[in-house]
């Protein structure tokens, strides 16, 4: 007996496209940093994508998404300065050091707001701290929240960091404090709130997160899932929501090289910088010729090295 086909025919899968550039994600509590590159990939049914700098999903705000070739410049924007909006719940430390964990010490005590911002420079500049319990930090080859959630205790290194800035915002009762801080690569939020909450003698976690800015990108370039979304058409219309690959490079020195020259870049051959006007600069540039982006270069000793080829469409 013949078995009777099926009236609906297997849906053919999109092929993907080569979109290149940056998103730049409001993103939700509640959702993963993974998540949201994976939501942004779909939606423009891109080849390839990254985000530049974890968020946890407890946290809000702007999370950089690179598409195509700007997953190229991915490390720049991450080596960027970060600024964060939180506030800290005193009285409580918990072992995610945030809202989510269990209660591990507690504390009646309250401090005063006095006493919040004279401890303030104390934690600005280059300072040493320990990474969270529950942190992507690799231990043995070992994400350290992997294992804090099989209960396994760590011991974590202190490591040096650096805040830049860390601004006293608000109180809005006793139990809180709203604080703004400017980061660099690697400072954990939710242990700057525990450590605090440890010095002041009342114990702390982080209540709320939001991030405000990365490298070059801030709340003003970005889009929420929801208006996202509605920019999208038949024709693909979201693409307007899309940064310039090179939006991602404005810490890098930029050149202008010839036709000529940006074809010996591209085939790897190094370029020499020669004549009065050559600049006088060394380490990473981003290379562009005729208004178009070439390449990521590095200068080393007047000469100019080629490290990553861009491959985008000519306009």
């Amino acid at each position: 007996m013949k078995a009777e086909s099926s009236s609906k025919e297997p849906q053919r899968r999109r092929e993907r496209r080569d979109v290149h550039g940056w998103l730049v994600l409001d993103k939700p509590v509640g959702m993963t940093s993974t998540h949201a590159v994976g939501v942004i990939k779909r939606s423009f049914n891109a080849k390839r994508a990254g985000h530049a700098g974890t968020l946890d999903p407890l946290a809000s705000g702007v999370l950089p998404i690179a598409l195509g070739e700007a997953t190229k410049t991915v490390s720049f924007v991450m080596e960027g300065r970060k600024i964060y909006r939180f506030t800290i719940r005193w009285g409580e430390e918990r072992d995610t050091d945030d809202a989510e964990g269990r209660i591990v010490a507690r504390s009646p005590e309250r401090p005063s707001q006095e006493h919040v911002r004279a401890l303030l420079p104390r934690f600005t500049g280059l300072i040493e701290q320990v990474p969270p319990r529950f942190s992507a930090v690799k231990i043995d080859g070992e994400r350290a929240y992997d294992l804090a959630r099989e209960g396994e205790m760590v011991e974590l290194e202190a490591r040096a960091i650096e805040i830049h800035a860390l601004e006293w915002m608000a109180a809005p009762d006793p139990d809180h404090t709203v604080l703004a801080a400017a980061c660099g690569k690697g400072t954990y939020i939710r242990a700057l709130a525990r450590d605090m909450g440890r010095e002041l003698g009342c114990y702390g976690h982080v209540a709320q997160l939001r991030r405000t800015a990365v490298g070059p990108f801030d709340e003003s370039s970005a889009v929420t899932l929801e208006a996202l979304q509605e920019g999208f058409d038949a024709t693909g219309a979201g693409i307007r929501h899309l940064l310039p690959v090179e939006s991602g490079l404005a810490a890098l020195p930029a050149l202008r090289v010839s036709l000529a020259d940006a074809g010996r870049l591209a085939r790897g051959q190094a370029v020499l910088l020669r004549g009065r006007d050559a600049p006088m600069i060394e380490g990473w540039v981003s290379i562009s010729t005729q208004g178009a982006l070439v390449g990521l270069a590095e200068v080393e000793r007047g000469e100019l090295r080629p490290r990553r080829i861009f491959n985008l469409p000519r306009t």
